[in-house]
């Protein structure tokens, strides 16, 4: 399929701490630099960092080659301005892809790639449902950049790679042409399909951030008439997680443990393994990593009708979906789980694990080259 080595330069707010972003752009980049050369650029702003840690300007991954660049200053919590021009056009890339809707760097990075005549590609984060966490004046800020500005730089591009099919029609909407856009999904590492399976216990699993934003009340509070154990694994937090554990105390559950975070891919997936039901109970989603991930290694999973987790799991076939917020429908849930046959929770748990092999990074990064090489025969390079 490819007849040259690409430079591509991935350009992200963050390349270091826990970022959703961040882990689309390291999974991208990383397969990507097997065949090509690989650059990221970010701010150098620690994603996650209470006290804003620095992280290094320079950095290795697996072949992708990470600069970092001082910020200057930042609007909001993921808006941090930061001088990339000169570098990115001394680097010469051949190809450059830009992370996340809405960014001032995502307009710069257009502005460098007509100067270089090489293609520029957007992808998207699903940055639609977040007004309700937003205050006003943001949220004035967000209307404004789509009604004046969003259609101009979004056709801009040469393809706009949307990460889920829900948010296409907010992308029409603001006026983004429809032969721009192409949804291609945020992937699963290969070992979630190839490592070898671990024993499992019956038993019910919430593995992610400990934040208020996944609404782990409501799964606490499904579990008062039980027979399953529920472990909550993941950082936290600390005010959040005390909340929570206040909650256990009241409504004296012994059948729910914290535990703490599993980084490690091998040990992560190993972990994962030892239950039979996952849990998403958040208040919202765009595309749960977490979600097919687990479905991957063929468990019960149970999601709040999110946009993202009612794309994913297809109600009564590869999972099951709740009301946001109703821990009653949830503990429903269960209980239909403790009284099915094993052959009819056998056929949901492999029906889950073939749906997750559309999601696979084998297939995904294939896409990602046609679509990059494609546009830059376009281009005459």
């Amino acid at each position: 399929m490819q007849n040259k080595k690409l430079k591509i330069l991935e350009i992200t707010a963050f390349s270091s701490g826990a970022c959703g972003v961040w882990t689309r752009t390291l999974a991208e980049s990383r397969r990507l630099a097997k065949n090509n050369e690989v650059h990221v650029f970010s701010s150098n702003i620690k994603r996650g960092s209470e006290k804003r840690e620095i992280a290094p300007r320079d950095e290795v991954i697996d072949n992708v080659k990470i600069t970092r660049f001082d910020t200057k200053y930042s609007f909001g919590q993921n808006t941090f301005f930061w001088d990339f021009e000169k570098e990115a056009l001394k680097l010469k890339p051949d190809v450059i892809v830009v992370h996340a809707y809405r960014q001032y760097y995502s307009t710069k990075a257009l502005k460098i790639a007509k100067k270089l005549n090489i293609p520029c590609f957007l992808v998207t984060h699903a940055p639609f449902l977040d007004k309700k966490l937003r205050n006003w004046k943001l949220n004035l800020a967000v209307f404004i950049y789509d009604k004046f500005i969003g259609k101009r730089i979004l056709n801009k591009y040469d393809k706009v790679l949307a990460i889920t099919n829900w948010e296409i029609p907010y992308l029409l909407n603001i006026g983004c042409k429809k032969e721009k856009i192409i949804a291609i999904p945020n992937g699963v590492p290969e070992e979630f399909f190839t490592q070898k399976r671990s024993l499992e216990k019956k038993d019910i699993l919430f593995f992610g951030r400990i934040a208020p934003i996944k609404n782990l009340e409501i799964l606490i509070k499904s579990m008062k008439n039980t027979k399953f154990k529920l472990d909550i694994v993941g950082p936290e937090e600390e005010s959040y997680k005390k909340q929570l554990e206040e909650l256990v105390k009241k409504l004296n559950l012994k059948n729910v443990q914290f535990l703490p975070p599993v980084y490690n891919i091998k040990e992560k997936i190993a972990l994962i393994d030892q239950y039979e039901i996952f849990v998403l109970p958040s208040k919202r989603e765009a595309m749960p990593q977490a979600l097919i991930e687990i479905m991957a290694r063929g468990k019960i999973v149970i999601s709040s009708k999110t946009e993202g987790g009612m794309e994913i799991i297809e109600e009564d076939k590869t999972g099951f979906l709740f009301e946001i917020g109703n821990d009653k429908e949830l503990g429903e849930i269960f209980k239909k789980i403790e009284n099915m046959p094993e052959k009819e929770k056998d056929i949901i748990k492999n029906n889950a694990k073939e749906h997750a092999k559309q999601y696979s990074w084998d297939k995904l990064i294939k896409r990602l080259e046609e679509i990059y090489f494609r546009d830059l025969r376009k281009s005459n390079i």
